[in-house]
């Protein structure tokens, strides 16, 4: 078994308790999205408690990646999906799918 299967694994262990309905092709769109940094231990997580952080998932993710508008319905769904994940050490790949999911943006990655 892969590297990325076995992460591709333990997502998708997260993503139900979260209680999202799996898509595993979107799973692995969004994960390979991530490039390398999905193998890397402090790279790998998103640190939700960081404003920064928050900030730069916005920007490069929401906004620049998935096309959506800086408007407060972005900074609430952000909010949801961060509240939804209640894991202290919060996945990337999972946070960003989630995100897509919320957003209904699954369409950037076919």
């Amino acid at each position: 078994m892969s590297k990325l299967e076995k992460l591709l694994e333990k997502y998708a262990a997260d993503i139900e308790t979260v209680g999202e309905k799996l898509d595993q092709n979107l799973l692995r769109a969004v994960a390979k999205s991530c490039g390398p940094s999905i193998y890397r231990k402090d790279a790998s997580l998103v640190a939700a408690s960081d404003p920064k952080e928050v900030e730069r998932m916005k920007q490069n993710f929401c906004i620049k990646k998935l096309g959506i508008k800086d408007t407060p319905r972005l900074d609430e769904g952000i909010s949801e999906v961060l509240k939804s994940y209640k894991k202290r050490q919060k996945q990337r790949a999972v946070v960003y799918y989630l995100l897509v999911k919320r957003f209904k943006k699954g369409s950037v990655f076919k």
